[in-house]
């Protein structure tokens, strides 16, 4: 029951002192989600009350089920992007269909993260790499904020999920831009920064929202035209069932597998972080899968759109002292409460405000450093991230995922297909071999032997590298050459690819009047050796331990014969 239920595992040790923080934690993140969420409604198309009912039962959800103790699940920019993406493909009409649509793929993104779940696919996540992470976390992003210029300018820019045609939808408008609208969200922008830097534990967001509803409300600043939020239906959201159909199915599937597994790498990413910071392990990554499938399956049917754990208010959380998910369920009740009670508060609201959280909010995602590095560092990954950013700033941001995971993939099996190869020779006076390369005038190199590292696993798609290899360095060791040895140390698997290869390279080896060792193998490697019949080629009594073993058998085979036997007999016990 704890694996599925994991509030089973920490519940029965709750004790009052935890219950203080996490209320201190849960009012502060509930302080910062009801403007948070309406925002980020906007960010997916929807309506800002949609930002509250998705603060509602998904983080319930989540707060039996997730192994985390410390991130914050809602609604997020980064999937509130994404959902307006995805559906600005379909041919949607209507405010009601597009609503309807977009909660039916919060059901969808759920079905396939608990599917994954289930059948222990959480792995797949792996194949981002964080190159492609951070390119598309960084353009979208950019696109966020420029998407909110039309609230901040009070203009009627068409919105697009591609930054050119934001910048030059922008600029066609400019001069239909609302000083009033302009001024509350520059304002607004001044206060969160300023309040970042210098009162960090302040509520500025709390601040900027009520400051401008007063300024609306008491200048009457809706008769200038400035954009108000306007009536939140009060009350909580109702249960609806899904209209399922295949055609529904078909359309939504692309971006609801997407944004299940964006979801699920941001929040494995951020509770990982936590983790290390609390140097306790909790987070068990197939059941992280299964609790925010829930999240967002139960969600769906009372009118949430999809959810995942938020970076700022994860991060709030932790530092506010929030010790177990009591201080999500803290907020799910303010966020009740505001439904219930508080919603004529937010009537004057305006736009404009929530544009500045938005745009404050996700300016940290843009990463810098990041590229620097890789740029220092390894070119070849940022090339991976700069074609994955300007992918998904001019073509679209599931466009650039996969472009971008396409090319991780591409540079891996690059990188394996040739993967490095050292001539090693012995270090004078030692029993190390190391590069000759590497270590120079420091190792001994014998005419006579050729001693060979390949440094990656030997499959399909570097065997014939593998040959070429080997066979270049053995013609330029010319007529001397009497044996030689290959160290497998770093090969830790053969498909059968490479053993076919192999048994036809010993046997060229030995139609060359060659000798062929293989010394270093590990266990996994042994068992294909032996398996895989490259042993009836080899013969048993030339695979070695250590590469000294093979030279001095190579040396004097008689007086190395009762080691040789030892060897060969631990061989076929593993």
């Amino acid at each position: 029951m704890r694996r599925y239920l994991p509030f089973l595992d920490w519940f029965p040790k709750y004790n009052k002192n935890f219950f203080g923080k996490d209320l201190v934690a849960g009012i502060t993140v509930g302080i910062i989600l009801i403007p948070q969420g309406m925002a980020y409604a906007m960010i997916a198309g929807l309506p800002p009350v949609y930002g509250l009912y998705a603060s509602l039962f998904p983080i319930l959800a989540y707060a039996f089920l997730g192994t985390s103790r410390q991130i914050a699940v809602g609604p997020v920019a980064m999937d509130s992007l994404l959902v307006a993406a995805g559906l600005g493909t379909l041919a949607i009409s209507g405010v009601e269909n597009y609503i309807t649509m977009a909660l039916f793929l919060a059901f969808m993104i759920g079905a396939f993260q608990m599917l994954l779940g289930f059948f222990r696919m959480g792995f797949l996540v792996n194949f981002m790499s964080r190159p492609v992470i951070s390119g598309f976390t960084s353009a979208a992003a950019v696109i966020i904020i420029f998407s909110q210029l039309k609230h901040l300018l009070g203009a009627d820019i068409v919105s697009s999920n591609q930054f050119h045609r934001l910048v030059i939808n922008a600029f066609q408008h400019i001069m239909e831009t609302n000083v009033y609208d302009f001024g509350i969200g520059i304002i607004g922008i001044l206060i969160i920064v300023s309040f970042r830097t210098w009162f960090k534990k302040f509520p500025a967001i709390l601040l900027v929202v009520v400051l401008s509803s007063l300024a609306v409300y008491f200048f009457n600043l809706e008769a200038y035209d400035v954009q108000v939020v306007g009536e939140v239906p009060a009350g909580l959201p109702s249960f609806k069932i899904h209209n399922f159909s295949f055609e529904k199915i078909k359309d939504i599937w692309p971006i609801a597998l997407t944004l299940a597994l964006v979801g699920y790498l941001e929040a494995i990413s951020i509770g990982r972080a936590f983790e290390e910071k609390n140097k306790v392990e909790t987070i068990e990554p197939n059941q992280e899968l299964i609790a925010l499938g829930a999240s967002n399956m139960l969600g769906s049917f009372f009118q949430s759109y999809s959810v995942t754990a938020s970076f700022s208010r994860s991060a709030i959380n932790y530092e506010a002292g929030a010790k177990t998910t009591i201080a999500s369920i803290i907020s799910v009740i303010m966020v009740a409460l505001t439904l219930l009670f508080l919603t004529p508060l937010f009537y004057n609201l305006p736009k404009a405000a929530l544009a500045s959280i938005i745009m404050v909010s996700v300016f940290g995602l843009i990463d810098i450093s990041y590229p620097k590095k890789l740029w220092e560092q390894s070119k070849d990954e940022f090339m991976v991230l700069l074609i994955t950013f300007l992918i998904t700033l001019s073509i679209g941001i599931v466009e650039g995922i996969l472009i971008g995971v396409l090319l991780s993939l591409l540079l891996m099996v690059y990188r394996t297909s040739k993967p490095h190869f050292a001539v090693l020779g012995n270090i004078k006076g030692s029993d190390y071999y190391k590069n000759i390369e590497r270590f120079g005038p420091e190792v001994e190199v014998r005419p006579d032997l050729l001693i060979v590292r390949f440094d990656s696993q030997l499959y399909f798609g570097n065997s014939a590298y593998f040959k070429s290899q080997l066979f270049k360095y053995i013609k330029a060791k010319g007529p001397g050459l009497r044996a030689v040895i290959l160290n497998a140390e770093a090969i830790n698997y053969i498909d059968s690819t490479a053993s076919t290869m192999l048994m036809s390279v010993i046997d060229e080896i030995h139609e060359m009047n060659l000798q062929f060792y293989i010394a270093g193998a590990i266990g996994p490697t042994r068992d294909i050796i032996f398996e895989s019949g490259i042993v009836n080629c080899l013969d048993k009594k030339y695979l070695f331990v250590k590469i000294k073993e093979a030279v001095a058998y190579y040396d004097d085979p008689n007086t190395t014969t009762s080691l040789r036997e030892k060897i060969a007999h631990q061989n076929l016990s593993n």
